[in-house]
């Protein structure tokens, strides 16, 4: 399968983790270090509309504002959740993964490449938030494999950017969250 026929089944068990968790859970620590879930919640909405954008091969710059500086609204869960359900609508459309686009800023890249960096961060940053509030949700097989392909190909450059902590060993043969959650820096 391609990107753009795992995407919908990378966002939904995304969607469930967001519709789970409870404002006074906000304040939970991520396995991403920099992010409790209240500020990992607000990076998702601050990126999302740059993301997308990319998906219709347009230059969604993110808010003048620094991240940092961004408060998470109180109606951060719909949103979230639109962002998410306009995300996967948008990134399954096989013409998102044709030819170049831009993620928010000037720098053309391959279309696929930032395909597969989205569908990789849904699944990864829900992951976090799910360890962060107690979920366990799982995701198709083939998302899993596309994935881990699409992680292991960019992991040192991830590394590079500051993007990635060091890698956490994982065994060859363990399951495929697991070796991904390894080359993002996380340990599973």
């Amino acid at each position: 399968m391609s990107g753009d026929q795992l995407f919908k089944l990378a966002a939904e068990p995304a969607i469930d983790v967001v519709k789970a968790i409870e404002p006074g859970q906000l304040g939970a620590q991520t396995p991403c270090a920099e992010f409790d879930v209240r500020k990992l919640l607000n990076h998702l909405l601050f990126w999302g509309p740059s993301l997308e954008g990319a998906a219709r091969k347009e230059s969604v710059p993110p808010p003048a504002a620094a991240e940092s500086d961004v408060d998470l609204p109180a109606d951060w869960q719909p949103k979230l959740i639109a962002h998410l359900e306009k995300l996967s609508a948008s990134w399954s459309e096989p013409a998102a993964w044709e030819g170049n686009t831009h993620m928010g800023g000037p720098t053309e890249m391959p279309a696929s490449l930032v395909g597969g960096m989205v569908i990789g961060e849904i699944v990864v940053h829900a992951w976090d938030l799910a360890v962060a509030t107690g979920q366990n949700p799982e995701w198709d097989e083939d998302v899993l494999r596309f994935i881990h392909k699409e992680v292991e190909a960019g992991a040192q450059q991830g590394r590079d950017m500051g993007v990635y902590g060091p890698e956490v060993p994982v065994p060859a043969d363990a399951p495929a969250l697991h070796r991904i959650l390894g080359l993002t820096g996380r340990n599973p």
